[in-house]
């Protein structure tokens, strides 16, 4: 899995985005049935003219489709709309259907991951408990767990949690929805001679997390990729740790705490 990706919500003509960071050397693109932009994405990849096995695509199934029939037609449909054979990550992408519909749905993920249709599955805004659950039923932990994480609400004890399991944590709105502006941030992207997104996903990179940024504008497509060139200290990395609000922190739904 590359360790950096774009993600494409509420871009509804993402195809331009898409091209744009496969041209400048991102090789992992993140999207999902509740996006409704599959298709684009499938489109950019064909018109890449980098080969299908380079790129690696995630989805997700938004939590009214859950239930194991319903799960299998979604994965069906979202391939359809994609246009390949396969994606190489499937994500439950929220907990919110309760604790029956969700192992459910695991267990028709697992199925199709049997059936070729998916490489690798995994979830998104679950707890640690909700990952227990799937322990607790006698299945395979996810691979990943996608979270809203970002420097005012790093989700210290889900992150603590993957990393004993050994479950990738990848990133979204790290980011903030562009609401970079604290004095810490602004200060390092100054001594560093780079913006404030470049410091964020940095930080989230020296964290060991996949950064998921979005944006539709492909000169900030390229900007968001050009990360690698430098490493925040230790002093300035714990700076930016202190920033973390906990759960108050957070920009998006962030429902990890489903019943």
């Amino acid at each position: 899995m590359p360790i950096l990706g774009l993600g494409v919500f509420e871009n509804f003509n993402c195809t331009p985005a898409c091209l744009a960071a496969l041209k400048c050397g991102y090789r992992h693109i993140d999207t999902a049935r509740y996006y409704k932009n599959e298709d684009q994405v499938g489109e950019a990849v064909r018109s890449s003219e980098i080969g299908r096995e380079e790129i690696f695509v995630t989805s997700k199934i938004y939590h009214p489709e859950h239930g194991y029939e319903r799960t299998l037609a979604a994965v069906q449909d979202s391939l359809d709309k994609f246009g390949h054979e396969y994606f190489d990550l499937y994500l439950i992408h929220s907990g919110l259907s309760g604790k029956k519909k969700r192992l459910e749905t695991w267990k028709a993920l697992m199925d199709a991951r049997d059936a070729g249709k998916i490489k690798s599955i995994g979830v998104s805004n679950y707890s640690a408990r909700h990952i227990e659950e799937i322990r607790t039923a006698g299945l395979e932990l996810p691979a990943v767990n996608q979270i809203e994480l970002h420097p005012f609400c790093q989700q210290r004890p889900i992150v603590e949690y993957c990393r004993q399991q050994g479950i990738v944590v990848q990133a979204y709105s790290p980011l903030v929805q562009g609401r970079l502006d604290d004095p810490v941030l602004t200060q390092l992207a100054e001594k560093y001679n780079k913006d404030a997104a470049q410091i964020a996903i940095r930080w989230s990179l020296q964290h060991g997390f996949v950064p998921l940024p979005k944006s539709a504008r492909p000169e900030r497509v390229l900007s968001n990729s050009q990360v690698f060139d430098f490493e925040l200290d230790g002093e300035d990395m714990a700076a930016i740790d202190a920033l973390n609000r906990g759960k108050e922190g957070a920009i998006t739904w962030n429902p990890v705490d489903a019943p």
